[in-house]
């Protein structure tokens, strides 16, 4: 049950995407890869700080709240595929906010926490890397891109892929493995002003989804010098940190998407019930009935599992295994859920005069982006395994 704190934010969340953010979804302003502009963003940003809802997951005095408490709330701000903007608490943003507010110095957090809170700047993680190179994708530890000290900064050599919101972003957090003596092999976290003439951009390719300023750009890293204070806690726990951001942004990314799909079941429940075909509203004919209850059902599932991996982090648990478990579920859920809208409503649901459409493309990108079902069904099988062992030990 959602606590009494919860549900009032998250009433006005609901409130304001309602009113004043699905009314944008028409709006023209966004780029040619279909993302919506920097300027649009500003403008819906403007609207929620009026409201009081920007970045509602973050208290005035800095605190978060609990993982089940952000649940209730990103669910809201997840009706429209533009709320999590308006109301900063997108991805790559929410978890990298996260990371630094866990893992930075205070001096750091200032620097570079400080506008991202605000929804003055928007952020971007540097971790993947080109399959071509043989670089980390899904498994970090095969990371090709370096760093290494040099006197009072540190150098990075690399390249970068399917880097959300690269373009345009003014705060990066980027990944690299160490060379140097007492971390070789680990990896380490920078936090770096962007943009930066080291940092180039070298394509932004169309993808499936669309609703992500900046795009996922492909970026070359190229003799980046960056000074040692701007390491983001030790040398070679990167991995480590890492995971503090990857666990929660996972049940993030599900809770944000919870919402569009509850609202592209509203369109469709509304359109079943609107429309006539063979003498009777389409809700009535079994085939279109029986859909909309299994999303009730899938609904209620996606729900709980959200519920029960948050309550493992808020118990002090890093929640990578539930983390995972929710991340397949959940997302395997909603996507039954919009293609089952996409099926209900024919013609219309393939069109832009709704957002199903678009729902279904990027829950579609959902279930690769943080790490693909089959990766976390291979972690989740190897643990079973290391289980199974140690059970059976001697």
């Amino acid at each position: 049950m959602p606590t009494e704190r919860a549900q009032a934010i998250a009433a006005r969340v609901e409130a304001f995407v309602r009113d004043r953010i699905i009314p944008y979804e028409t709006d023209p302003r966004r780029d040619h890869h279909g993302a919506p502009t920097d300027a649009l963003v500003d403008e819906m940003r403007a609207h929620a700080r009026a409201a009081g809802v920007l970045t509602p997951h973050i208290l005035p005095d800095g605190s978060h709240l609990t993982q089940r408490e952000t649940a209730t709330v990103l669910i809201a701000s997840g009706l429209s595929p533009l709320g999590p903007l308006a109301c900063n608490t997108m991805a790559p943003d929410e978890g990298n906010m996260y990371l630094i507010g866990h893992v930075a110095s205070p001096e750091l957090r200032a620097r570079f926490l400080t506008p991202l809170v605000e929804g003055r700047a928007r952020s971007a993680f540097f971790m993947t890397e080109p399959a071509e190179l043989q670089g980390a994708g899904s498994d970090p530890s095969m990371m090709r891109t370096t760093c290494r000290r040099d006197g009072n900064h540190w150098v990075i050599e690399g390249k970068k892929c399917f880097i959300t919101g690269a373009v345009g972003a003014q705060v990066g957090i980027i990944m690299a493995k160490s060379t140097e003596a007492d971390s070789a092999g680990g990896a380490c976290l920078f936090l770096v002003d962007l943009p930066d003439p080291a940092i180039r951009i070298d394509e932004v390719p169309n993808t499936i989804d669309t609703s992500m300023p900046g795009g996922h750009a492909t970026v070359t890293i190229d003799h980046l010098r960056v000074p040692a204070d701007q390491l983001l806690g030790a040398a070679g726990d990167g991995f480590t940190y890492a995971q503090i951001r990857l666990s929660p942004a996972r049940l993030s990314h599900c809770m944000r998407w919870l919402g569009c799909c509850i609202r592209a079941h509203e369109i469709a429940v509304d359109y079943a019930n609107r429309r006539i075909a063979f003498g009777k509203p389409l809700i009535d004919h079994e085939g279109v009935g029986f859909m909309l209850a299994e999303n009730r059902i899938d609904l209620q599932q996606a729900e709980l599992m959200i519920d029960w991996a948050a309550g493992v982090l808020d118990s002090g648990s890093l929640g990578t295994v539930e983390s995972s478990m929710a991340k397949v579920a959940v997302s395997e859920a909603l996507m039954r859920i919009a293609d089952r809208c996409v099926q209900v409503m024919g013609g219309t649901g393939v069109t832009d005069r709704t957002i199903v459409e678009q729902v279904f493309r990027e829950v579609r990108a959902f279930r690769i982006y943080d790490g693909p079902t089959e990766v976390h069904k291979w972690s989740l099988a190897k643990k079973i395994k290391r289980d199974w062992k140690a059970a059976h030990a001697d």
